[in-house]
């Protein structure tokens, strides 16, 4: 897209394209900012078949096939859909990337599953990391960056096997196609996941900015359905982080081996500070 800055048209549109990136922006931390958001992930305790006690969290847990199970002391509570539990409860086997949440003192508890394993992550407003938290640098939004692409589906979803930010994890998504574009006349494509909302898209991705001015495992990119033709825009100036780029209490899925595109993707959101300059929790 080109712009001639001469023309008031050509300035009116340049102009609601920076106020809609700043309003979709503003949104976006906001939602990352959220008291139980990400940011006030406290810790991630990893369920096994043997009762144990973790010192941030209230009762004893287990797992196995019937699911996690909590066996709450005299004085400890639960508040599991909007009723107080005493005593044993049992959470039921979970889906792989399911979860519920449940009132804890001081915050809300995270009961999930993730890479096939049950999992515990504590979320508390007052954690370090989200009142530290001054917004995240971007680069300046740019109608360049807004690319069009096709999609090609494949003849049945593949299961991909990805890595994840947490060493020996690994997640398994079904891509149902790709995503193929071209940027200053170099053709490329990126593997594409299902999206947030029916018919829409994710990519997981990597470029030659990743570890240098972006987060190096990953980025990610929300991309809307496919027109009867197959036609997508992918607009990287709303490329995002996951939350592995501010905590290590996260176990985000990284892009497939072919989603590391040979060119610097200079759009959306850059490395964190608390990435920078140390993160404000302590993570050991």
């Amino acid at each position: 897209m080109s712009i001639d800055a001469a023309s008031p048209t050509a300035a009116d549109s340049r102009r609601e394209f920076d106020e809609d990136w700043q309003e979709w922006h503003r949104r976006h931390e906001e939602a990352r900012a959220d008291p139980h958001g990400f940011l006030a992930v406290t810790g991630l305790h990893w369920l096994t078949p043997a009762p144990q006690r973790f010192p941030d969290l209230p009762g004893e847990w287990h797992t196995g096939a019937g699911g996690p199970v909590v066996a709450l002391g005299a004085d400890e509570e639960l508040v599991v859909d909007g009723r107080r539990v005493r005593g044993r409860h049992e959470f039921g086997p979970i889906a792989e990337r399911a979860g519920s949440t449940v009132g804890i003192d001081g915050g809300v508890l995270e009961v999930a599953r993730r890479g096939g394993h049950d999992i515990l992550r504590p979320r508390r407003p007052d954690h370090a990391l989200r009142l530290g938290y001054r917004g995240t640098p971007t680069y300046p939004p740019h109608p360049r960056w807004v690319v069009s692409g096709r999609f090609v589906p494949f003849d049945s979803p593949r299961p991909t096997t990805v890595g994840a930010a947490v060493e020996g994890l690994e997640h398994v998504y079904d891509a149902p196609g790709r995503i193929e574009f071209t940027v200053d006349g170099v053709p490329l494509s990126l593997t594409a996941f299902d999206g947030g909302r029916p018919g829409s898209l994710s990519v997981l991705f990597t470029d030659t900015t990743s570890g240098v001015t972006t987060y190096p495992a990953n980025r990610s990119l929300a991309v809307g359905a496919p027109d009867e033709q197959g036609r997508v825009t992918l607009d990287f100036n709303r490329a995002t982080n996951l939350p592995c780029a501010y905590t290590d209490f996260a176990t985000c899925p990284l892009p497939p081996a072919e989603n590391r595109l040979p060119i610097a993707v200079e759009a959306g959101e850059k490395t964190p500070y608390e990435r920078l300059a140390g993160d404000p929790a302590d993570h050991s």
